[in-house]
């Protein structure tokens, strides 16, 4: 059995692992296409990582077996029928929004892991402004030198 699933997978995170995790549980192989650039910016989305980058770190999952670009929305029929999938999966928060891929495989909507997303992330650091880093930076400093005067004695 295979499955396919998109997405950008910025800043891989826990949920992303949880999520293919839970995919590759129900299949042989796992194909997942990873957004390209130009695709997010024409959604009005802006990465982090570039896309060959995310590509890299989706690669390297040991749950994901086949990683391809996802170039704009009207490729997922020609995909599906490309890497001959059986099951089209995606996040729930699209719920109803590819049932009419039910006509060239099953659709399934999987639960995201809950209290963590890509955009609560982004929006955390961005949060942090230069007061609270410089803070960071002070207390790692001082942690630093405790370290050092440790391991000196």
């Amino acid at each position: 059995m295979i499955i396919i699933t998109y997405g950008t997978f910025d800043l891989f995170h826990v949920g992303h692992v949880r999520l293919l995790k839970r995919l590759k549980s129900c299949c042989d192989e796992l194909y997942v296409g990873v957004s390209t650039d130009e695709f997010n910016l024409s959604k009005g989305k802006k990465s982090f990582f570039s896309y060959d980058e995310r590509s890299e770190i989706v690669s390297s999952c040991k749950y994901v077996d086949h990683v391809f670009p996802e170039n704009c929305w009207e490729q997922k029929v020609s995909d599906i029928q490309k890497y001959n999938a059986d099951i089209f999966a995606i996040g729930d928060d699209w719920k109803g929004k590819f049932d009419f891929l039910n006509d060239h495989c099953k659709v399934m909507y999987i639960e995201r892991t809950k209290d963590i997303s890509t955009t609560d992330i982004k929006s955390s650091l961005s949060s942090i402004n230069d007061k609270k880093l410089d803070e960071i930076e002070g207390s790692l400093h001082s942690i630093i030198e405790i370290v050092r005067s440790i391991s000196v004695k």
